[in-house]
């Protein structure tokens, strides 16, 4: 895909800062909690402008204090094919509902056994939140592995299932 950011914002977060980043588009390409896993450097980012990506700020404020189930957010997510795919069903998982590892592997027609790609590939999504990857649960309903943190990744299934979103 080869399009590099040229600006990033951060926004407040009930689960702390954000940083959205994209380009000069208005395409968002990655959205960042503070201490992620594969969060890249920051000197990629290009410069900061807190007035950046407007609406997926408000989006996301609407989200965390008023009620927003889903995004309406331009995104240009730069992966594998195979990560493309599993990025996007992500999306199509409801808000307030889980699917396992194995379940996403078996509604995009993959073989049995299958749940570890699918898993690698969710936990390099660049888009935390707005492509749903807290949505993904162990075969037991367990949490498992969240790039922002289980307590994070709690914290989002107990908000979506309404209740008060607690952190820390």
């Amino acid at each position: 895909m080869g399009v590099h950011p040229v600006t990033y914002a951060v926004v407040d977060s009930p689960l702390g800062p954000l940083t959205l980043v994209g380009t000069d588009a208005g395409e968002l390409t990655g959205l960042y909690m503070d201490r992620q896993r594969y969060r890249p450097e920051q000197a990629g980012f290009g410069e900061r402008d807190d007035s950046a990506f407007p609406s997926v700020a408000v989006q996301l404020d609407e989200y965390f204090h008023h009620g927003r189930t889903s995004f309406e957010v331009r995104l240009r997510l730069a992966g594998t094919p195979f990560q493309r795919e599993v990025w996007s069903a992500l999306q199509d998982i409801p808000f307030g509902t889980t699917t396992t590892y194995g379940g996403l592997a078996e509604v995009l027609g993959l073989k049995p056994g299958s749940a570890r790609a699918v898993g690698l590939a969710n936990g390099k999504n660049p888009v935390s939140i707005i492509v749903p990857c807290h949505r993904l649960v162990g075969s037991t309903g367990n949490l498992t592995g969240y790039g922002g943190g289980i307590e994070r990744k709690r914290a989002l299934l107990d908000h979506e299932r309404g209740e008060k979103l607690l952190i820390g």
